[in-house]
Order: C-alpha cells, then structure tokens, then sequence
C-alpha cells in the first residue's frame, strides 16, 4: 500500500509538469534506481549462504521452474492479449541493447560484490535500505505516468477485461509448474507453489522453505529470483516480436514495481498501469 500511495503522489507531481526535458530526466533516475535495485538483487543473492554450493547444485531445478512457467505466462497473456484486447506489436522506445547491457553489468556487479565478501559503506548501506530506492523508483513511474493525460479514461474502457492478464500469467504459471513436477518427479502440489512465486522470491522462498523444506525453498527463491532478473532482459525483446501488453507476463507479480521502468521504457503509460494492477492481482 505505501508504495502505492507513493506511486499516486508522484501522479500528482507529473500532472503540474508538461516539460520534455523534465520528463528525459525523470526517464533516466527511474533508470537508475532500476539499476541500482538490480545490482542489491544481485548482491542479495550473493550474500545467500551457500550460495555457490546450492546453485550448483539445485540451479538446474530452479532454472526449469523459472523457464517453464514464464514462457507459458508469455503465451497465454499473448493469446488473450492478441484476441480479447487487439493489442498489436507496440513501436520500442530507446535502444534495447543499452538497457540489457546495463542490466547485466548492475547484476554481474551485484553478485561479485555478495560472493567476495566486499564492504563499501555506502554501497552496503544502500543494500541494507533498498526499500528507500524502491520508493524512489515508484515515484519517479508515478511521474511519468502523470504527465501523459487522459490515460485513466483509456483503464476504465477494458472494464473487466483486466483481469486477462493476470488470468494469463497465473494460468502459464501453474501450466509451468505441473510440467517441472513430471519432469524433476516431484509432487505436483510442490511444484504448482514454487511456479505460483510469480517472481515474488522473497516471500515464496520463506513461505516454502516453511512448508516443504530448505531444498523446495532454495528452489522457490532462486527460480522466482531469476523471474525477476531476467525480465529486465525479456520486456524489450518482447515488446520487439510480440505486443506491449505481453511485457507485463514474465514479470508476473513484480510487475508493480521494480520491473516498471523498463516497461516504461520500451511500451507506454497505458501498459504500466495495467502492469500495476496486475502485480496486484498476482
């Protein structure tokens, strides 16, 4: 909820702004404090104890629940999408080869900074307070989202058709889940609550961890962590081959918030408002 409230706040402040220059700018911080979110990604699960020895050991498995269930999240959003909301493929902002390359230096540095045991105050400090950057990022989005007009006029016209992506990602998710369960000869119960994270590792991987142990819980963290990550790669792709609206699927339920300025970037304000209402439902 106070992400929300933030997210509105800054509604209000892009309202009272029409400046283009204003608007490149707020671009590039929401940008940033993408960046520095995925590099705390990065250094979080490289902190992870045991990280190295349990992702060699159980990165197979978390790969699996986190391919399955995002690709068939992206192909059932794309066929709802395509015939129940007449999205077509949406003209890319930017340049998608600079933003996956940042993507992948804030992570790889991340990572380094959480395995070799590095201590710099500031950038520790900045791990420890990623909440503070969060909110940064949200009401930066709520700029923007605030300078384009008209757009709550254009949600209210999908009426209850929005629920047709989160229907999508859900139903993928699951679909997904099943399938590793057959194919990893887990039970199907397991399997369906590890893809069900929909990206969301922290609380599936504590929740799991509870219920179906330490191993089902490491799995759930890292395969809805690598959800997360690897839809900073997968939006730009996708709003490239297939429709805007189908960027919102491998974000499953952070799609209302971390992964909103690269939505930004490469569809427009309409879709993250739907992605916002998605993370939600999700």
């Amino acid at each position: 909820m106070d992400i929300l409230i933030v997210m509105c706040m800054g509604i209000l402040v892009g309202r009272l702004f029409r400046s283009g220059r204003i608007k490149k700018v707020n671009e590039l911080l929401s940008l940033a404090c993408t960046f520095v979110l995925i590099f705390a990604m990065g250094g979080t699960l490289g902190q992870r104890e045991n990280f190295v020895r349990e992702f060699l050991s159980l990165g197979g498995a978390s790969f699996l629940f986190f391919a399955f269930p995002t690709f068939f999240s992206i192909v059932f959003v794309y066929i709802l999408t395509r015939n129940f909301m007449g999205r077509k493929k949406y003209e890319t902002r930017g340049k998608k080869e600079m933003i996956i390359l940042f993507t992948f230096i804030s992570l790889l540095g991340g990572l380094a900074y959480g395995i070799f045991g590095f201590h710099i105050p500031a950038v520790s400090l900045i791990l420890k307070n990623t909440d503070g950057v969060l909110y940064a990022l949200m009401f930066f989005v709520g700029i923007s989202i605030g300078m384009h007009r008209g757009i709550l006029s254009k949600i209210r016209e999908y009426h209850i058709k929005i629920f047709i992506i989160p229907a999508g990602i859900i139903a993928g998710s699951i679909v997904g889940g099943i399938i590793c369960s057959l194919l990893l000869k887990i039970p199907v119960g397991q399997g369906t609550a590890i893809a069900s994270g929909m990206g969301w590792y922290s609380l599936a991987g504590a929740a799991i961890s509870e219920l179906g142990g330490a191993k089902l819980g490491s799995i759930a963290f890292m395969s809805n962590l690598m959800r997360e990550i690897f839809s900073f790669f997968l939006i730009p792709l996708i709003a490239l081959k297939l429709n805007d609206l189908t960027c919102i699927a491998p974000a499953g339920a952070t799609s209302e918030d971390t992964t909103l300025p690269v939505m930004l970037k490469y569809t427009n304000e309409e879709t993250v408002v739907l992605s916002v209402l998605n993370g939600m439902i999700c």
